[in-house]
This record gives structure tokens, C-alpha cells and sequence, in this order.
């Protein structure tokens, strides 16, 4: 029976690493909902809302920001700069 190569590993520090932790803003109002921030985000933090802003588009809202890990792609995409995170405190792993 052939093994399974494991390519990813644990970190030999990881006891001792802090993880970065992230605080997501988005301005509902500027956002025209073009959903770039949602497509590509790499670890699924951001769905559509319910609710309508004044432009009529359906802004990006927080699934769960203790995935985020600051990429800072989101920020990035936007057209219209309507997103971007702030890094919290580190807290222990």
C-alpha cells in the first residue's frame, strides 16, 4: 500500500506563533455591488447581504472573521473602496 504524500505540515513553532487577527470594515454605501471582494476571497469570509444600499446593490457582509487571515486582497480588488480590514491584537494560537 503506497502512502499518501503529505506535503503540508505543521510548523515546528507553531506552540509558539500568534496569529494575526482581522476586523473587517465595509462601507455599505459606496459599495455598487459588483462582488469581486466575495469571488475572490481565499478563505469564503464575505457572502451577499440581504439588504439594499442607496445604489441599489446588495453590499458584502462578514460570514466569519476569524478566517480572515489579512490578505488584504479584498481591499485591494475593490473598485470603489469600499472594503478593508484592520489587524486587531495578536492573540495566542
Amino acid at each position: 500500500m503506497v502512502m499518501p504524500l503529505r506535503i503540508w505540515r505543521e510548523p515546528l513553532d507553531a506552540d509558539k506563533t500568534k496569529v494575526p487577527r482581522a476586523e473587517i470594515r465595509i462601507i455599505k454605501e459606496r459599495c455598487r455591488g459588483c462582488g469581486f471582494c466575495i469571488d475572490f476571497c481565499p478563505k469564503d469570509v464575505l457572502e451577499v447581504s440581504e439588504e439594499l444600499n442607496e445604489k441599489g446593490a446588495y453590499p458584502p457582509k462578514v460570514v466569519d472573521e476569524t478566517r480572515c487571515m489579512l490578505c488584504n486582497f479584498c481591499q485591494t480588488i475593490c473598485p470603489d473602496v469600499a472594503i478593508f480590514t484592520i489587524k486587531k491584537e495578536l492573540q495566542e494560537s
